[in-house]
């Protein structure tokens, strides 16, 4: 598996926003542009991020593939982008998100991601595995003893976000928070629970779920890296670059299936059923469920729903 990969596209196609925001206290923060993007706006290349348009004679709904967190200074927005939030009724995003959410999302945790008394991570570790663990954590300058209370699939969240979160990343400055602030007075739906979100970690076998840790950590220096690949590919709006960087990590079936697939086609359901109400909806996902083999707009076309890209 390739989960610095994943772990950098899920900041781009799922919902780590919440555990972000709950690492972000731990994360000592230095601001710092990442590279790849610099290079791509110095050379005057970038483009806008990808929006796509569903629509019948009475309804109309905007797709827009975002990133969940973002260093500073990124310039994403455009006048299309503006123009489609603007003539929505409604926006809807993954899940509800506002300033509760940090404390919802550790109440979650410790009722479902903290492990039985006695039982420890890193005795649910290899040696090997559990070297790797520890060189990683070295590398965070975080205790190796700082995630035993937690689960494979918590420890790995941490584990992937922190780097991010250190080097500049912020869900503070991503593209939902930004988009919300836009939308003002609109009504606000979301497709899925945090709840939810967190089942579905919760729920993967715990072979995933260690392999997601373990290859976080042998991987730690890879993971900021590749999403500033993957942000300068969806900057430009290259739907089909930021697709193959992101699914050469998608390896292990469980997890595409569970974070992904399973997900985008609940999604193509919701869009299928809204379609028969009247109106203009603007929904924001992470850009991951947009790009790439099982997309969401795939799922609508076996239910030959057409999607335009519209920018």
């Amino acid at each position: 598996m390739h989960f610095p990969r994943v772990t950098a596209a899920l900041a781009c196609a799922s919902f780590l926003y919440g555990g972000a925001a709950l690492a972000q206290d731990g994360a000592d923060a230095a601001q710092e542009e990442p590279a790849a993007i610099k290079t791509a706006a110095e050379q005057g290349v970038l483009g806008a991020p990808a929006l796509w348009k569903v629509a019948d004679e009475d309804t109309t709904i905007y797709l827009f593939g975002t990133v969940h967190a973002l260093p500073k200074g990124i310039e994403w927005s455009s006048n299309m982008l503006d123009k489609a939030l603007a003539e929505s009724d409604s926006i809807v995003t993954e899940i509800k998100m506002g300033p509760e959410m940090a404390q919802e999302m550790q109440s979650l945790v410790m009722s479902m991601g903290v492990l039985p008394p006695g039982t420890t991570l890193r005795s649910l570790l290899t040696e090997e595995q559990s070297a790797a663990y520890e060189e990683a954590m070295a590398k965070l300058s975080m205790p190796p003893a700082a995630f035993d209370q937690y689960e494979p699939w918590y420890a790995g969240m941490l584990m992937s976000m922190l780097p991010l979160l250190q080097q500049g990343y912020s869900p503070d400055d991503g593209v939902e928070k930004l988009l919300l602030t836009k939308a003002g007075g609109k009504q606000q739906e979301a497709l899925e629970t945090l709840a939810f979100q967190i089942s579905v970690f919760d729920e993967l076998p715990q072979d995933s779920q260690i392999g997601f840790l373990v290859d976080a950590a042998e991987g730690i220096d890879q993971i900021k890296p590749l999403l500033d690949q993957m942000v300068a590919e969806w900057v430009e709006g290259d739907a089909h670059a930021l697709a193959t960087l992101m699914n050469e990590g998608l390896t292990d079936p469980a997890l595409a299936e569970s974070l992904l697939y399973k997900r985008n086609r609940n999604w193509a359901d919701w869009i299928d059923t809204r379609l028969d109400e009247p109106g203009t909806v603007f929904i924001a996902v992470g850009a991951g469920h947009l790009a790439g083999d099982k997309s969401v707009q795939e799922y609508l076309k076996a239910r030959e729903i057409e999607t335009v890209r519209v920018q």
